[in-house]
């Protein structure tokens, strides 16, 4: 597959969390659930802009880390989605998001948005 259809198949599950994202907007869906989804999205989204150059992503979580291969300037709220990876998961305190629920989908879907259309071009 060209690096472009690799980068679309990621995508695929990029849309999905943000569909879920959309039904979790009610804050009675927990934020430490909302803020996974939304930190996998944001995760894949930077893996399919990495694949996208024709390069191989890290297997990791680190979203500033895949932010800069991915070339990509993230606003500071969605970079604190990192919490989200793994310790919002595990643990029992609660972890605040770091904005509003629709402003950070937002965000995302603006992303989204951005590296839909360089696939196309």
């Amino acid at each position: 597959m060209s690096p472009d259809e690799d980068a679309a198949l990621l995508l695929v599950t990029v849309r999905r969390h943000l569909r879920s994202l959309a039904v979790g907007l009610d804050p009675a869906f927990p934020q430490e659930d909302w803020g996974f989804l939304a930190q996998q999205a944001l995760e894949k989204l930077l893996k399919a802009a990495i694949v996208h150059t024709d390069r191989e992503p890290p297997l990791s979580h680190e979203l500033s880390s895949l932010a800069v291969l991915a070339e990509v300037t993230l606003p500071p709220q969605l970079l604190a989605l990192q919490p989200f990876a793994v310790k919002a998961r595990y643990s029992a305190e609660d972890t605040p998001l770091p904005g509003d629920r629709g402003e950070l989908l937002g965000e995302l879907v603006a992303l989204l948005d951005d590296l839909e259309r360089r696939l196309k071009a």
